[in-house]
């Protein structure tokens, strides 16, 4: 395999479909919101960044497993942890009013544009926290949309939102969270997305929620085999929640049937390579070698950039350096992630238009 240039990945036209917006809040802007609310933290807003290391959980779950889980603690892990949960309340707690919401998601695109050279971007959202209830569901989804329409302004970048079905939540609740998105649609929320931590609640809860979404032509995606050591989930996502592409996905390589099939069936897979579970980062890039040379549908996503923190761009150098991905292999990921938007059809063609012709000129500078 041969290293690719920082410039040629740098320039590589992305799209990213997986990516989490209170995880994309800067540190400044977090410290500047938290000084402006008076909000009592432990330390700096800067260093709990810094020091953001959630735990794993019981390591007897990932024994025997075909890519080893480390079982310990990692080298670079800080004296004192802050959880990515921790971390994301404290972040919701400073925003006090639209202009904020607006002001999070247009520089979530900002960075994307700038550090990724991302044309396409598509986060998932939260519940309107409490003391926000006064927006109201669609008052809250405008702000974030005010927020893409100026970074598509800005950047000639495009958007949409993904609404977070927090899966410890009960399956009447997920229905009527997917029950508000169905009967306030708004052009910038493409689709609903399983989050939270997948040992939380088994994705048979969902489905009636997902089965809604369905039935309203939204997309659904779901975080699978994450953390739960088990590729069942992810055939549960697929065959009853219908889900469109996989997030993260890992564990699929416990089943050599399910490798074969979603091989197969050329599921979408958007992976991290980067992880608040700084001891798991080992075991995430092995694993995603594994699936590149099983041959799944691969495409990177930066998760929750600030906190972490990474870049997409970040994540195509491990996926390059660490993992192996080659050039061309790279290259076939960013129209895979076009492929698996969820823009409308003739925003998608456009936007593939014009990664394909950005990648021909790539090409062509680096005399491929």
């Amino acid at each position: 395999m041969t290293a690719v240039s920082a410039d040629w990945i740098r320039a590589l036209p992305k799209v990213d479909l997986h990516c989490h917006l209170i995880g994309t809040v800067r540190a400044t802007t977090f410290a500047e919101l938290a000084r402006r609310e008076k909000i009592e933290l432990p330390d700096e807003p800067e260093r709990i960044f810094a020091d953001i290391n959630s735990l794993p959980p019981d390591p007897a779950l990932y024994r025997n497993t075909v890519i080893p889980v480390p079982q310990g603690r990692s080298a670079d892990e800080p004296e004192v942890s802050y959880s990515l949960f921790q971390a994301s309340r404290w972040v919701t707690e400073v925003l006090k009013d639209a202009d904020d919401l607006t002001r999070i998601v247009y520089e979530a695109f900002e960075a994307a544009h700038h550090k990724s050279n991302t044309h396409h971007l598509e986060l998932f959202f939260d519940d309107v926290p409490e003391h926000l209830a006064s927006l109201g569901y669609l008052g809250s989804v405008e702000a974030y949309a005010e927020g893409i329409r100026l970074a598509e302004r800005d950047f000639g970048m495009t958007g949409r939102m993904i609404k977070g079905i927090d899966r410890s939540k009960t399956g009447d609740e997920a229905l009527a969270q997917v029950r508000q998105v169905v009967d306030n649609p708004h052009e910038y929320v493409a689709g609903i997305g399983l989050d939270n931590l997948e040992t939380a609640g088994p994705p048979e809860r969902f489905a009636d929620a997902y089965r809604l979404a369905g039935e309203a032509g939204l997309g659904r995606t779901a975080h699978s085999s994450e953390h739960s050591p088990s590729a069942q989930n992810t055939i549960t996502c697929l065959d009853l929640l219908g889900c469109d592409r996989i997030d993260h996905g890992y564990y699929v390589l416990e089943d050599p049937e399910v490798i074969a099939r979603v091989r197969d069936e050329e599921v979408v897979f958007t992976v991290g390579s980067t992880t608040s579970r700084r001891s798991w980062r080992p075991w995430r890039r092995a694993s995603i070698r594994a699936m590149l040379d099983e041959g799944l549908s691969i495409i990177p996503c930066s998760d929750d950039p600030g906190m972490f923190p990474t870049t997409l761009s970040n994540e195509y150098t491990i996926l390059n350096e660490q993992i192996g991905a080659s050039q061309a292999q790279m290259s076939a990921m960013a129209l895979r992630a076009v492929d698996a938007c969820w823009l409308p059809d003739s925003e998608k063609a456009a936007l593939r238009t014009e990664v394909a012709a950005a990648l021909v000129t790539l090409d062509v500078r680096d005399g491929i």
